[in-house]
C-alpha cells in the first residue's frame, strides 16, 4: 500500500512539472505552395483570345492585389504602459471616561475577591491604525525592421489576408518573425510596402532558438516552481 502511494505521488509531481515546463504551440504560418494551391483557379476554355480566367493588367501598377501576390510591411512597432497606484488610511480611536462623584465625593469600592486595593470607575481606551501600500509597474516594447508577406486571401470587401515569415541564421543561433492579419488595399504604398501599424488583426511573433536563446531560458524545474502549479 505505502509503494502505491509513493508511486500515485511521483506521478502527480511528474505531471505538475511537465505543465509547468508547457511552452506556448508554435505559429503556424501558410507556405507558398499552399497559396498557389488556393489561388489556381480551374481552367476554363471560353473564348479562342480571352479567357475569363486570366487577365493582363496593362495600367495597373504593382501593388498586391491578388492571392499569391507579395507585399513587404515595415515592422515599427513600439508600446510603453506604465501603472502606479497608492494607498493610505489611518484611523484612531480613544475613549476617555472620568471618574463619577456622589454626594461631593468620588465613587470608589474594594474586593477582596478582585484586588486589596481601593478601584474606581474611571476607564479609558485608545486605540489606532493605519494602512500604507504603493505599487508601480511599467514596460516598453520595439520591434523594426521588415519582412515580405504574401496574400492568402481576398476578403469579399476587397481586403487582404496576409502571412509572412523570416528566418535569420547566425553562427549557432537562428531568429525569426513572423507576422499575419489583414490590410486595407487604400494603405498600400506606392512601393507596394505598408506600414504593420496598419496591419489589422495583426499577430506578430519574435523569437528564436540556439544557443544564445536556451541561455536566456529558465530551466525546467524554475518553471515549475513559477508555475500555478505551486501552492507557494
Amino acid at each position: 500500500m505505502l509503494a502505491l502511494n509513493i508511486k500515485l505521488t511521483m506521478s502527480v509531481v511528474g505531471i505538475l512539472i511537465l505543465s509547468g515546463c508547457a511552452s506556448a504551440p508554435t505559429q503556424k504560418i501558410t507556405t507558398a505552395e499552399d497559396i498557389f494551391a488556393m489561388a489556381a483557379p480551374a481552367r476554363t476554355d471560353n473564348g479562342s483570345i480571352f479567357q475569363s480566367t486570366s487577365g493582363m493588367a496593362l495600367y495597373e501598377d504593382v501593388k498586391a492585389r491578388s492571392v499569391g501576390d507579395m507585399i513587404t510591411i515595415i515592422l515599427s512597432e513600439q508600446t510603453n504602459a506604465s501603472k502606479s497606484a497608492s494607498t493610505s488610511t489611518s484611523k484612531d480611536n480613544a475613549v476617555d471616561v472620568t471618574n463619577p462623584t456622589l454626594l461631593g465625593l468620588p465613587t470608589a469600592f474594594s474586593s477582596s475577591l478582585l484586588s486589596s486595593r481601593d478601584m474606581s470607575l474611571a476607564s479609558s481606551l485608545e486605540s489606532s491604525k493605519s494602512f500604507s501600500g504603493e505599487g508601480d509597474s511599467a514596460q516598453s516594447n520595439q520591434l523594426s525592421g521588415s519582412v515580405t508577406a504574401m496574400v492568402t486571401s481576398v476578403l469579399p470587401n476587397g481586403y487582404l489576408r496576409v502571412e509572412g515569415e523570416k528566418n535569420i541564421s547566425i553562427n549557432q543561433g537562428e531568429e525569426y518573425v513572423r507576422i499575419k492579419g489583414i490590410i486595407r488595399p487604400v494603405d498600400i504604398r506606392s512601393n507596394n510596402s505598408v506600414l504593420s501599424t496598419q496591419v489589422a488583426n495583426a499577430v506578430i511573433s519574435y523569437g528564436g532558438n540556439g544557443v544564445i536563446a536556451n541561455s536566456n531560458d529558465m530551466g525546467w524545474l524554475g518553471k515549475f516552481f513559477n508555475s500555478k502549479w505551486w501552492p507557494f
